[in-house]
């Protein structure tokens, strides 16, 4: 018997990377993950049918909330409910400040707080009294990590989102957690240099990149498990004592 047994999971951004660790962590513990991708996460659905997890994926473009609401409404006409939510997805530009556009600024927002803003209101009624939410922020927040303004500032919003539900809904039995996760997954991967990546693993305590299902999947079942009843508000760092930016 898995910890989450009988829970509803959705994920965003399940099709890849970080987003597909945590979908296969939290299908391996019982849930049934729902997933909500603008890529094909048809593998994430398969390796997640082979573990024994019922599972689904949908194309939704979160940068509306009319879609969010149709991707939720399709999850509890399936599932009955929603019981753990994960906001993981962000479509963001990397470059200097000055030159990003209109258009690279409003979709990190978009696909960043925004989406995790209409998933959250999406998704509060079902997740009352005994519900759970992980949010993924970042630690460029902490240092500006130079060329991810959009992203900076995207995910900054995320962790004040983070907190102002967790303070809200604690009084509806909905914990609100974020995590930090260094994870050199296919879209980190290809946003850094050899150098830069060096860079990183030399500040680490671990020396290592985390892996998206046992290192920061795992995390994530403990936020939406049963042994962090007493945890909201808290923004757990999964960068393996040192990375600064994920």
């Amino acid at each position: 018997m898995g910890v989450l047994d009988g829970k509803v999971a959705i994920v965003t951004g399940g099709a890849r990377g970080v987003g597909r660790g945590i979908a296969l962590a939290l299908g391996k513990e019982g849930a049934r993950v729902a997933i909500a991708d603008v890529l094909d996460a048809t593998p994430t659905v398969a390796a997640l049918s082979d573990a024994g997890a019922e599972a689904f994926a949908a194309e939704c473009d979160i940068r509306a909330s009319a879609n969010v609401d149709a991707f939720v409404g399709s999850v509890v006409e399936r599932f009955g409910t929603v019981d753990v939510l994960v906001n993981n997805a962000i479509d963001t530009a990397i470059g200097p400040l000055e030159t990003l556009t209109d258009e690279q600024v409003l979709r990190s927002f978009e696909t960043g707080p925004l989406a995790t803003y209409w998933f959250l209101r999406a998704c509060f009624p079902h997740l009352r009294d005994g519900g759970r939410v992980i949010n993924l922020r970042s630690g460029t927040e902490q240092n500006g990590m130079s060329g991810y303004a959009a992203y900076v500032a995207a995910k900054a919003a995320v962790g004040g989102l983070t907190r102002a539900a967790a303070r809200e809904w604690g009084r509806h039995g909905i914990n609100v957690n974020a995590i930090v996760p260094f994870a050199l997954s296919e879209g980190t991967r290809s946003a850094l240099s050899d150098e830069q990546v060096e860079g990183v693993l030399r500040q680490l305590s671990l020396r290592r990149d985390g892996d998206p299902e046992t290192d920061i999947g795992r995390a994530a079942v403990f936020l939406a498990g049963p042994d962090s009843a007493y945890v909201t508000g808290s923004t757990l760092m999964l960068d393996g004592g040192g990375a600064f930016f994920s």
